[in-house]
């Protein structure tokens, strides 16, 4: 401290207890969140893991307590998130009632299971808590492998029956995965990756059928299923098993064959999928 007059020194270290502290009340506040999450604050299921903080999710809070709408925040500040939200509290600067407000509105978000991340931001007596999950794809190195998860998964639905909408299924003899098929599926995920077309039908007019039959595969039935975010083989899974026409084509008896590839975007924060149901003649 040579050279400093007293006086600055005295500011230095209160400045400096000030940031020690309102960084341990961060981190505490997040346990106190963590501790809610899995415990449970209402008739939402508790979380099986804890939300690890994030510096740049603190900065969309910052961002979103200026106004605006949370994707606006997400999208200011480069936070590529594949789900999120957001809670606000205002009027308080005691934890404890911060807590049970937050349990009592916002029980939903903080125990939510596809959540990874947390940030907030606290200005005066007002809060704003942002919860996400970083959009993770899976790397194109890792496609045989994610491929043959779906297709578990897929042969795993075949074998029971199911209802896909109103329309009911037997349970159905289980696929193979066709390398064929896998680059018909490729060159549409790539299209749509490219484009930002979340279509069946292709930027160049094709058709999927057009398109299985292009890359050599001579075809007595064809269908596909497309999807646009799902970071796994189960979440897509889940989610065509959801909608009654993927549904159907999963289920689909007289497929025998099916291919399954993924694509992203030029901007990193987007994946497509196509998967390609198909027997030979």
């Amino acid at each position: 401290m040579i050279g400093m007059s007293p006086s600055l020194v005295r500011w230095l270290i209160v400045s400096l207890a000030a940031g020690l502290w309102s960084l341990s009340a961060h981190a505490a506040l997040v346990d106190d969140i963590n501790r809610l999450r899995t415990k449970g604050c209402g008739r939402y299921a508790v979380a099986p893991t804890k939300l690890k903080p994030s510096r740049e999710l603190d900065a969309v809070a910052k961002a979103w307590s200026g106004g605006g709408r949370l994707a606006a925040a997400l999208k200011s500040t480069g936070y590529p998130a594949t789900y999120s939200a957001s809670m606000r509290v205002e009027g308080t600067d005691n934890d404890t009632m911060l807590l049970n407000m937050l349990g009592q509105n916002y029980c939903e978000q903080i125990t939510g299971r596809d959540y990874t991340d947390i940030g907030m931001y606290r200005r005066d007596r007002n809060i704003w808590v942002v919860v996400a999950a970083r959009f993770t794809p899976p790397a194109m190195k890792d496609s045989a492998r994610v491929g043959s998860e779906v297709l578990d998964l897929v042969n795993a639905a075949r074998a029971k029956p199911r209802r896909c909408g109103k329309t009911s299924f037997d349970a159905a003899a289980p696929l193979s995965l066709s390398a064929i098929l896998t680059r018909a599926a490729l060159i549409h995920a790539q299209d749509m990756a490219a484009h930002d077309h979340f279509e069946h039908e292709g930027t160049d007019g094709s058709t999927p059928s057009q398109r299985i039959a292009r890359v050599g595969y001579k075809w007595l039935t064809a269908a596909e299923n497309i999807a646009l975010g799902p970071t796994t083989a189960k979440q897509v899974v889940d989610g065509w098993l959801q909608s009654p026409g993927h549904c159907a084509n999963i289920m689909g008896p007289r497929s025998k064959e099916m291919g399954l590839a993924y694509a992203v975007s030029p901007n990193g924060r987007d994946i497509y999928w196509a998967q390609d149901f198909a027997s030979p003649q």
